[in-house]
Order: C-alpha cells, then structure tokens, then sequence
C-alpha cells in the first residue's frame, strides 16, 4: 500500500511516522487552544455570553465576529507553522509566540475601532439586528491578521 503512495519501503518507519503524526497533533493542538482564547477574548470584549449570542439567540453580528475572528487567527497560525523552525520544540515556541502578537494586535485593532466609531461598536458586534459595520470589522481582523502573517513569512 505505501508503494502505491508513492513511499518506497525504506523512506517510511513507523517510528518516523509515529514521531510526524505527534508533530501534527501537537501544532494542531496549538492552533485550537489559539482558537479558543481568540473566542475568550472576544467574548471579554463584548456583552452578553458569546455562546448563547450565537448558538441560542442566533445573533448574525456575534457570528460574524467570531467567524472572522476563527478565520484571522488561522491565518496567524498558518503562517506561523510554516515559518516555524525545522526544530519541532523551537516551532511551536514560535507559533504560540506569533499566535498571541495575533490576538493582541486584533484585541487592541478592535478597540481603537471601538473608540473611533460614532456608536459603541462592542454594543453593535452583539445586537439583535443584523449590523453592516460587522462585516467591516470583521474583514479589518482579517486583513489586519494578513498583514501579521505576511510579516511571519
């Protein structure tokens, strides 16, 4: 079967690919915990429990935050991997590290937003009527989270 792969018999021990798979769960494991102290911050900034906002109330900005939010950070976190250093432990050290200068700067982008518009925006991401300035902000953690990961690279 690895042969049809294209994995000659001698390229691939299971001892190699034991050591990849943790390699790959552990970034993997990196990645999700940035994911969720992406969503803790947002829900820190915003009132209101984010997961009842959006599981319970279907509330379309809080979704609109957080999907972004996920989609930023992964970007961050892409970069990140693949910028990393062939030395796994120096990796990861390096991706968390990059990782949370991503959900800084997207913390303190948000909040210099917040300051700039007319409205509380942090009130706006979470009423119960659809906001066009969601979309705004979200693109903004998106391009801002580009710029990051682009800077990684």
């Amino acid at each position: 079967m690895l042969t049809a792969l294209g994995i000659d018999d001698g390229d691939l021990t299971a001892g190699g690919l034991m050591e990849e798979i943790g390699v790959v769960l552990s970034y993997c494991g990196v990645g999700l915990v940035m994911m969720l102290l992406g969503f803790i911050l947002v829900d820190l900034l915003t009132p209101g429990r984010l997961r009842d906002l959006i599981w319970t109330e279907r509330n379309h900005n809080a979704s609109v935050l957080v999907t972004t939010g996920f989609v930023a950070q992964g970007i961050i976190v892409i970069a990140a991997i693949w910028a990393s250093s062939d030395d796994f432990g120096e990796g990861l050290i390096t991706t968390i590290a990059y990782s949370i200068i991503g959900l800084l700067v997207s913390t303190v982008v948000f909040l210099v937003v917040d300051l700039m518009t007319p409205s509380s925006m942090r009130r706006d991401m979470v009423h119960a009527e659809p906001h066009p300035a969601s979309w705004v902000v979200g693109t903004l953690r998106i391009v801002v989270s580009g710029i990051i990961a682009l800077a990684i690279i």
